[in-house]
């Protein structure tokens, strides 16, 4: 049996982990090893920015995670992609950079979570940020983290635009400044035309660090803990060899709202009775571990249109050969685009003080990512409520680390959620009945227009809405009977582990969740060389 011996341990090279890898390793006296379930990240689509049409459901790249039936979609199940590579869902996602609401944060602040209020952590987002649009009040410019603007431009993705201030929704130039509200265009992770994954911003620069030690087909299966500490992990080779790595400080997992609650679950450490049902000794009784779970469900409206787009653009061999021919001279064009154009956070009524929906506006139609696109002309607008109340769970179905656990999102529960989703879709019509955007629409195709009443577009809602792929939560930062990790990401009862990625967020913050997975890793970095 190999055995490595670090200071720190970390588990997963997702957004956070890879952060947390370079920030610790900065230190050349501290000796830091990285454990990557997945590979490297040589698939070249994974750094084409539209490559997530090749890498989501890739088992090779990706962790396929499905959920269990879900009552409020009707019993449909849903796949739920997460990275399984050097970058995690970094490598893997849409590239829309979005931090949320400030108030997201205060209200962390205000659940007790002393040094996470929008003060706290504006530093943290700047830190990492390399916005190509320079620094200022709330931008950083020298980060690692390149952030841009799109590469390209779509006729009906800019009438949309034009649509929704008709409708009476501001034009907002930079949704991540002074305020989110309004409409406009997405921000990107990329760099120069290709992905700025959290493997390309943070691993790359820190790979030649002698005290850095990273390790790829590395399945982590519990965590060792001794006398109430963790003292490092266990963890399988490809070829299914268990190997030991020991941590003379801490062990930080990273590994996903998916990933860190089943970790901490095999290890012993979560709710008693579902431990000894799964015939797992109990080290900590903590039954927050898993529970939690939030996630943005997304209805996708789609619109037939006469204005071409790019269901039409790459329907021909001979336009897929331009489209590469451009990405290849100039890096631009749908290659280089993010997962959407357009965007909106708006507010379902005038009396909530925030917006309470996200818009992600695409110049495609597809059934999902990976399948192809529809045979027309059409392109898509999908909602999403930012702040559901709705809480699901993740729980073990085995001891066995290779199996799967349940994911059980309990999508549409409450009353909010139900009505948030129908109106989101009623003001998806409405920008859609509005010029210059109204005379290019030549048919709803979905829902279509026999959907009218809130019953008969909840139901579509249930039938149709899918993921967004932010899931979070399931490690609650907080000080209640509830929580599994302290406001320094400490789990509770358990010397020298710690938590840090979506998992911690007590409630799930108002947009795309990559930027503030960063900024968690950033934090994380900054409380563990602090305690040290």
């Amino acid at each position: 049996m190999d055995v490595l011996t670090a200071d720190y341990v970390v588990v997963g090279a997702g957004s956070a982990g890879c952060v947390l890898a370079n920030r610790l390793s900065a230190n050349p006296s501290v000796r830091v090893v990285l454990l990557e379930a997945g590979g490297r990240d040589w698939n070249p689509w994974i750094h084409i920015p539209v490559g997530y049409f090749k890498t989501m459901h890739n088992p090779a790249v990706d962790w396929c995670y499905r959920t269990e039936p879900d009552e409020g979609l009707n019993g449909r199940q849903l796949d739920w992609p997460r990275g399984k590579v050097l970058g995690g869902s970094s490598s893997l996602n849409g590239l829309l950079y979005v931090r949320g609401q400030p108030q997201d944060y205060d209200r962390w602040r205000q659940m007790g979570n002393v040094g996470w209020g929008w003060d706290d952590v504006l530093p943290l987002f700047k830190r990492a940020e390399g916005q190509e649009r320079g620094a200022d009040e709330y931008h950083g410019a020298d980060g690692p983290l390149t952030v841009s603007d799109m590469r390209l431009s779509r006729p009906i993705c800019d009438a949309w635009v034009s649509a929704a201030q008709s409708a009476g929704y501001n034009f907002n130039s930079d949704y991540n400044g002074v305020s989110q509200e309004g409409v406009g265009y997405f921000q990107l992770t990329a760099r120069n035309g290709w992905r700025c994954s959290a493997a390309v911003a943070y691993l790359n620069p820190a790979r030649k660090r002698p005290n850095l030690r990273i390790v790829t087909r590395a399945h982590v299966t519990r965590v060792m803990i001794e006398g109430g500490r963790a003292t490092g992990v266990v963890y399988r080779e490809k070829g299914g060899a268990e190997q030991q790595v020991f941590a003379g400080a801490e062990v930080v997992l990273a590994s996903g709202a998916i990933g860190s609650p089943q970790l901490l679950m095999l290890s012993g450490v979560g709710d008693a009775g579902h431990l000894r049902e799964q015939g797992i000794s109990v080290v900590a009784d903590l039954p927050g571990v898993g529970r939690n779970l939030q996630d943005h469900l997304q209805a996708r409206l789609v619109f037939k249109c006469n204005e071409k787009t790019l269901n039409d653009e790459v329907r021909s061999l001979l336009n897929q050969a331009g489209i590469a021919l451009r990405y290849a001279i100039s890096r631009s064009g749908p290659m280089a685009m993010a997962a959407s154009l357009a965007t909106g956070f708006l507010r379902t009524s005038e009396n909530l003080e925030t917006p309470d929906i996200q818009f992600h506006v695409q110049p495609w139609s597809a059934d999902s990512p990976g399948e192809g696109v529809h045979p027309f002309s059409a392109f898509t607008t999908s909602v999403c409520q930012l702040r559901p109340e709705s809480r699901g769970e993740i729980r073990l179905k085995s001891s066995d680390p290779k199996t799967y656990p349940a994911i059980r999102p309990n999508y549409l529960a409450t009353d909010t959620d139900q009505r948030t989703i129908v109106e989101g879709i009623r003001i998806a019509r409405r920008i859609a009945g509005m010029e210059p955007l109204r005379s290019k629409i030549t048919e709803e195709y979905r829902p279509g227009l026999a959907a009218q009443t809130d019953d008969e577009l909840l139901e579509w809602a249930r039938n149709t809405a899918t993921t967004i792929y932010h899931p979070t939560g399931t490690c609650k930062m907080g000080s209640g009977r509830d929580s599994v990790v302290d406001a320094r990401l400490r789990v509770r009862g358990i010397n020298g582990l710690r938590v840090a990625d979506c998992s911690i967020m007590p409630e799930i913050v108002s947009g795309n969740t990559n930027a503030p997975a960063i900024m968690i890793g950033e934090k994380a970095s900054d409380l563990i060389i602090e305690d040290r």
